[in-house]
């Protein structure tokens, strides 16, 4: 089976975040026709050991979205083919080029529950690629952080012409109250609100529930809340400035992952950028706006960690995900390179 073969394979197959498993045997299934010994561990995630020089991990969940898997113009369409199936096929392929280690993880969309079990249930190895897209031509150094919450609020059931607030105006008060914090704190030379986004705390409100409650005693809200952390940025230092702004309801703090930056003068960005060159390209690097399993890895292991992928992350999540074919087999090179060159080939 040819790269390109698993790649297109990996994104007819669907893998919504908690239903990875099919995808999860077709990877099984191209590691063991390889030769090599993979299986599925206790979390779902695909585990492929070997040479430990470089672990070759991305993740095998999608976000939900259907798109009809073609080809065209030399792209490949479908949900995945960029975040992070791309990614994913050419570490595949570049571990069994080379005798890397792999590992396929579950949930990075959601829990990142695979990374999780991942770092709990394994060895260290000696650096660490972690698959997102990139660009062929491009190493991300730089992730922030991320911060989850729900805030929560209840008010006594009223006329809705009377003047006091209810609890659905408290918690739209209380996002907007959040963010002005934010916009006003200083960032580097000048405020939050004028900072490149990459240095700035950002606010998200993802979900929202409120209205009338089921006894017609209340009036309830409830609004779940992420927050991008910079490098710097603690997750105490934005439970201190929320905790300011909280003056009705509760919050509850549900999950938190550190920011993370790396040197571009590790060896394992060293080794990306030696296949990026080897491919023909001139290597650049990134800071990305989001969180990734990344994150995770940088926070338990004290290895570098770099993240590279071919895809173009402008498509992530869209609804006209594509990955351009050419670029995936540059982006199978560059790894090939680099995993020879972390496992001293």
């Amino acid at each position: 089976m040819t790269p390109r073969d698993l790649l297109r394979d990996l994104v007819a197959t669907p893998s919504v975040s908690g239903g990875e498993a099919e995808a999860a045997s077709v990877l099984v299934d191209y590691f063991e026709a390889s030769g090599r010994t993979a299986w599925t561990d206790d979390a779902g995630n695909v585990r492929a050991p070997a040479d430990d020089g470089v672990l070759l991990t991305s993740h095998v969940d999608t976000v939900p979205g259907h798109i009809d898997v073609r080809e065209e113009d030399g792209e490949l369409w479908g949900r995945g083919s960029v975040d992070a199936k791309g990614p994913l096929a050419a570490m595949a392929a570049a571990s069994v080029a080379t005798g890397a280690s792999f590992a396929g993880v579950v949930e990075e969309e959601t829990t990142s529950k695979g990374a999780r079990h991942l770092v709990a249930d394994r060895e260290q190895p000696e650096a660490v690629v972690n698959g997102e897209p990139s660009g062929w031509d491009a190493v991300a150094l730089g992730y922030r952080g991320m911060l989850a919450g729900t805030y929560t609020v209840a008010t006594e059931s009223g006329h809705s012409s009377r003047p006091e607030p209810n609890a659905v105006q408290h918690a739209t008060a209380w996002v907007e109250r959040v963010q002005a914090a934010f916009d006003a704190k200083p960032t580097g030379d000048g405020g939050a609100a004028d900072a490149p986004v990459f240095e700035s705390v950002t606010v998200k409100p993802v979900s929202f529930d409120g209205g009338l409650a089921a006894d017609g005693e209340r009036v309830e809200a409830a609004v779940d809340v992420q927050f991008r952390l910079p490098p710097g940025t603690t997750a105490g230092d934005v439970q201190a400035t929320v905790a300011d702004c909280t003056t009705h309801g509760e919050l509850a703090w549900t999950e938190s992952i550190p920011p993370a930056m790396a040197s571009p003068r590790t060896p394992v960005a060293g080794a990306l950028r030696a296949g990026i060159r080897g491919a023909g390209g001139d290597p650049t690097h990134l800071r990305k706006t989001g969180t990734s399993d990344a994150n995770v890895y940088a926070d338990a292991w004290d290895c570098p960690v770099a993240t590279y992928g071919p895809g173009d992350s402008s498509l992530d999540h869209a609804p006209d995900e594509r990955i351009d074919l050419a670029a995936f087999d540059r982006g199978v090179e560059v790894l090939t390179t680099a995993a020879d060159r972390l496992c001293g080939r």
